[in-house]
């Protein structure tokens, strides 16, 4: 059963944002790295980059498929995980740990647009 962390911001698109002050951790679901398998590359904005929340910022790459990432916030990159650049698959360890993007938010507000854990926990019920 995949892990679903409270306290998180989630999209139906499986990313997640970790909120601190004004600035969003991205990331994708612990169900995400499930359905993807073992992940081999991602594939990463620039530092400074704008994201849109709703819009690809990326992709993650794994030995059965690639899935595009969506950004759930909009604002400015200010750091990307480069440590998943030599150790892409940290985020099957750890997919919540393991963020790809931190981003500073241009709408806090924006995260009332995504769901919590319960309501992401009955997104991906099969």
């Amino acid at each position: 059963m995949s892990k679903i962390l409270e306290g998180l911001y989630y999209a139906e698109s499986h990313e997640f944002v970790k909120i601190e002050g004004e600035y969003g951790y991205v990331g994708i679901t612990d169900y995400a790295q499930e359905q993807l398998g073992n992940v081999v590359y991602v594939d990463m904005p620039e530092v400074d980059d704008e994201v849109t929340a709703g819009e690809e910022f990326g992709a993650v790459e794994s030995v059965k498929a690639a899935s595009d990432l969506y950004s759930p916030i909009s604002g400015v990159i200010v750091e990307v995980n480069e440590a998943l650049d030599s150790d892409p698959g940290a985020i099957n360890k750890d997919a919540y740990a393991n963020w790809i993007i931190k981003v500073k938010l241009s709408d806090p507000g924006e995260v009332e647009n995504l769901m919590d854990a319960a309501a992401y926990a009955k997104c991906i019920e099969h």
